[in-house]
């Protein structure tokens, strides 16, 4: 009876380590592929400010027109030159993206992260949250 709950015992522990062995190896494969942050508006308004950004608003040519976010670049992610226009961008440096509530800008992260980009910041709540919050608009 013995052997039998050790044979098991061993078993158990053979099979949380294989477990463990690939979530490292996943973890590994997600910080070889990028990094999407979803941020808050605050973390989000500072970040702009504090450096020169890639900052693309992704929603479309008459949204971005009725007001953005200064300094802000439209790549519209309906249109079918989106992943070209997303070339013309700096890889190795943040992209910072926003859309009207986070829909758009959150499948355009993982377009950019496939694209081979390192670090994009998606604005949590989109434009709309940050219109709500009364931050800066530019029209």
């Amino acid at each position: 009876m013995k052997t039998y709950k050790l044979l098991l015992l061993l078993c158990i522990a053979t099979l949380i380590s294989c477990k463990e062995n690939n979530l490292g190896a996943q973890k590994k494969q997600v910080a070889q592929k990028g990094v999407i942050e979803i941020i808050a508006l605050t973390d989000f308004k500072s970040k702009i400010e504090q450096e020169t950004v890639q900052l693309i608003d992704v929603r479309t040519p008459g949204e971005y027109i009725e007001g953005r976010i200064s300094y802000a670049k439209n790549i519209n992610f309906y249109d079918s030159d989106f992943l070209n226009q997303l070339e013309k961008l700096d890889k190795n440096k943040p992209v910072y993206l926003y859309c009207k509530s986070g829909g758009r800008s959150g499948k355009a992260s993982k377009r950019l992260l496939d694209a081979g980009f390192n670090l994009v910041y998606d604005l949590k709540g989109g434009f709309s949250g940050w219109e709500r919050a009364g931050l800066p608009i530019k029209k």
